[in-house]
């Protein structure tokens, strides 16, 4: 849920850490450089155009209102943040960020109006406390280190404020799970191959399979420091839209590791 200019390159054996879900943090960057070009597309082909409903849902999950300053984190081309920045007009802002200078080219035309600059979600360009809300949608799973990305999305989150994760996550149970299994351990690389990037497509799948379950998202959440913490699934339990609130007082570190107000 991704691009090479003059056409598609001839396809190559996947790289190792494509098969394991698992890239250097430059090399995720690399891929979805090239993908950019042709990633709108391949989403709505890939969710049959639902994934517009799924960020809508992460958007109103954000409770964000007119005149709040919003970040979307991993923003690719842009569509979270545009659902986000309809809430917040007409005088707040949304910030889309990102470290694929090539996905954020398609962000800013498709939406001229909206700030889209680049940034690493493990070192977030800014201060803290300085939003009303911070999401990620379809990028937690690329994070190289899920939980310091959390951490640094709740730091730049107001007291108050809301972080939602939407992903993609596995589910357990036929029939479901077959299908999901087939869907994305046969068709998925066969649309890379199609795409002309099917390292990038080989590393989906295999993304998905190594990102926590929902409970364990929900519990890396709280080691961040968020409470409040619930999650819904759609679409059948292949889509996983997570919550968590950053509590009113100062975050402290516990003996066990998680992160709570004092």
């Amino acid at each position: 849920m991704g691009d090479a200019g003059g056409g598609a390159p001839a396809p190559s054996p996947a790289a190792p850490g494509a098969q394991r879900g698992t890239l250097p943090e430059p090399e995720v960057r690399a891929m979805f450089d090239r993908i950019a070009r042709v990633y709108d597309l391949i989403n709505s082909v890939m969710t049959a155009g639902l994934h517009h409903q799924w960020r809508r849902r992460a958007a109103d999950l954000a409770q964000v209102a007119a005149g709040d300053r919003v970040l979307d984190v991993a923003t690719g081309t842009g569509d979270l943040a545009i659902e986000l920045a309809a809430r917040v007009a007409p005088d707040g802002e949304v910030v889309g960020s990102d470290f694929s200078e090539e996905m954020l080219q398609h962000a800013r035309k498709k939406a001229p109006a909206l700030r889209f600059e680049w940034g690493n979600a493990l070192q977030l360009p800014y201060a803290d406390g300085e939003f009303a809300a911070a999401t990620v949608g379809f990028g937690a799973r690329n994070f190289n280190d899920l939980e310091r990305g959390l951490s640094e999305m709740t730091r730049v989150v107001k007291p108050g404020g809301r972080v939602v994760v939407l992903e993609i996550t596995t589910p357990q149970k036929p029939p479901l799970s077959t299908f999901f299994s087939l869907w994305f351990d046969r068709l998925v690389p066969v649309i890379g191959k199609v795409a002309g990037d099917p390292d990038a497509y080989d590393y989906l799948p295999n993304s998905v399979k190594r990102f926590p379950e929902p409970a364990g998202l929900a519990a890396a959440m709280e080691r961040a420091g968020l409470e409040q913490i619930r999650w819904i699934l759609t679409a059948g339990g292949i889509i996983a839209l997570h919550v968590g609130t950053k509590p009113a007082g100062p975050i402290v570190t516990s003996t066990n590791g998680k992160r709570r107000s004092a």
